[in-house]
């Protein structure tokens, strides 16, 4: 086995000893992408000089390195697909495509990459498209530092930002991603990675997850979308120091929970969201470290949700910190802080000497009958929360913080 991996590696290496460097400008005995393309060897690189190239349909069907030169614009004019990658060992880098094709049974993206491994999509600026980046049935991969804007009016005529479809190990990092559909979308793609990107000022999700499993999001900023974020019949997804910020309309929420078991919620930031998180059908999750502020729900838990646990999290100025629709409860409030609690600390331990009861008779109400909400700061509905939280009828009477903390945490 070790001798064939050296004989592998030494074809590699000679490979690599004899790639060539082709350029292409305008003035150039190659003019075009595609030519160059067709009249490279197998890992060479392809060096395109600043100036626009009108194609489309190229497609890489070797190992190869394209590199732009100050950004050249490949223009499809609205004609289709633009780049289709099916080798793998392919890297495209600094190139500035534009003008993709619209299609309603074709999904064209700017940059496509097909049943290919070990691929690299790096410093592109992509406009004027249908589709961003479109990764499908391919494995280990890397999209950084891409900026993908669109124009997006409406959804059904719009694409996403960055599309993974039946993709593995790929990484998603520092990319900056705006006025698509969905910024980022994953279905059935396991074990990838999504950090420290830009998703906003999209027409529904800033991220969007579909059964997919194992993954990470994590040093993210989601803000004014449609939606910051969506779950959906997912397994241990680790969601780590993301900012949900402005995601605020009529349907709106920070984050959308749907049928998600054994994940990880800690150290994010929900700041003005109509809803912080809106979870339905979910289990066994851990919030924790997390920051609520100003959000109009922090957290609004619609049924069918048990096991979980929420412990020190700061809950700050929400107009309802929980709305929960059921009379049942196994999940665990533990040690948070909430602004609105009123309690004594006679001890000076930091936490409060009486339980916080953070679902409010109000929040019940508006859950059912939405229009009461213009009613928020009456005294009368000050008067039915109390009564309320001294004698639980309609909220879940364990439902309880039983330690409190008396001063905000921070971390």
């Amino acid at each position: 086995m070790k001798k064939q991996f050296v004989f592998l590696l030494a074809i590699f290496m000679a490979y690599l000893n004899n790639a060539q460097n082709i350029e292409v400008c305008n003035t150039c005995p190659i003019h075009t992408l595609k030519t160059a393309i067709e009249k490279a060897k197998d890992f060479d690189t392809i060096t395109v000089k600043k100036g626009t190239y009108k194609e489309h349909d190229i497609v890489i069907n070797k190992p190869l390195t394209i590199i732009g030169e100050n950004y050249p614009i490949i223009d499809g004019e609205l004609k289709g697909e633009i780049i289709t990658i099916t080798s793998g060992n392919v890297t495209v880098d600094g190139l500035f495509i534009m003008n993709v094709g619209t299609s309603y049974t074709e999904d064209y993206a700017a940059i496509r990459v097909r049943k290919s491994k070990y691929f690299e999509i790096k410093n592109l600026v992509l406009e004027k498209l249908f589709f961003g980046i479109y990764i499908e049935k391919s494995n280990y991969g890397k999209i950084f530092h891409n900026k993908v804007i669109g124009d997006a009016v409406e959804e059904y005529n719009s694409g996403n930002g960055i599309q993974l479809w039946y993709s593995n190990h790929i990484e998603v990092e520092h990319n900056h991603v705006q006025n698509v559909r969905d910024g980022i979308y994953l279905e059935f793609a396991d074990n990838c990675s999504i950090k420290n990107n830009v998703s906003t000022n999209n027409l529904r999700y800033g991220l969007h997850f579909m059964f997919s499993n194992d993954d990470i999001y994590q040093d993210n900023t989601f803000e004014n979308n449609g939606a910051g974020v969506a779950v959906m019949f997912s397994k241990k997804i680790k969601m780590y120091n993301n900012i949900f910020r402005k995601n605020w309309g009529t349907a709106s929420y920070g984050m959308l929970l749907k049928e998600i078991n054994d994940a990880e919620i800690i150290g994010n930031v929900f700041n003005e969201n109509t809803i912080g998180i809106n979870i339905e059908g979910s289990n066994r999750i851990v919030y924790k470290n997390n920051d609520f502020e100003n959000n109009g729900w922090a957290i609004k838990v619609r049924g069918a949700c048990y096991t979980n646990t929420f412990t020190e999290n700061n809950f700050l100025y929400n107009s309802f910190d929980i709305a929960y629709n059921s009379k049942v409860n196994d999940n665990v409030f533990d040690k948070n802080f909430w602004s609105n609690y009123t309690g004594y600390d006679l001890n000076k331990d930091g936490i409060g000497d009486v339980p916080y009861r953070p679902v409010k008779l109000f929040s019940y109400i508006v859950n059912r009958t939405p229009e009461t909400i213009i009613l928020l700061r009456s005294l009368f509905i000050d008067i039915i929360d109390f009564s309320e939280k001294v004698s639980p009828v309609f909220t879940p009477d364990n439902l309880l913080d039983n330690n409190p903390l008396t001063k905000r945490i921070i971390w």
